[in-house]
């Protein structure tokens, strides 16, 4: 059954992966229990040189009962302010995105979900999106327009955010 073979890849990512051998650097994911692998968490911390540098970002992926054919989906779980995160805090990566063409043409298939995608790299994916916004699909219009005209302005309320996800 599909939610075997779901089940039996997320173990194996975990088990067999980078994510538990060799992390990458500030990421830190697995199942929340031991019960439901469907569910995991992560810990992101924002790359270095990039003005999330030194916050620690808790969110969680959840899989479909059909992964990998259908993507994760991705929600940071404290508050966010990025051109490509929803105000709710919902991940809004191509990666992540359902396999196959865009229908706004926007993204190339290969840029898209695929089976043989991991969950080490929508992790190293979305590192790499915290550090290059891409506002031309902005999941949150003022963070893109914000990131656009006012990088200044940007900066000092992703250096707010960094400070609240450290608790000060």
């Amino acid at each position: 059954t599909f939610k075997m073979t779901g089940m039996s890849l997320l173990q194996s990512d975990l088990e067999k992966t980078e994510l538990t051998l060799n992390p990458p650097e500030g990421i830190v994911a697995g199942p929340i229990d031991e019960e439901n692998f469907f569910e995991w968490e992560a810990l992101i911390m924002g790359p270095e040189d990039t003005c999330f540098a030194g916050g620690v970002f808790p969110a969680i992926l959840s899989f479909p009962l059909d992964y990998p054919l259908s993507p994760p989906k991705m929600r940071f779980t404290c508050e966010m302010f990025h051109p490509n995160i929803y105000p709710d805090g919902r991940v809004c990566i191509s990666i992540l995105h359902a396999p196959g063409d865009d229908p706004m043409g926007y993204e190339s298939s290969a840029e898209r979900w695929s089976p043989v995608q991991s969950v080490e790299k929508i992790l190293l994916s979305v590192v790499s999106m915290l550090a290059e916004p891409n506002d031309e699909s902005g999941a949150n219009v003022d963070a893109s327009k914000m990131w656009r005209e006012d990088r200044e302005q940007f900066k000092n309320k992703a250096e707010q955010l960094v400070r609240k996800s450290l608790g000060f």
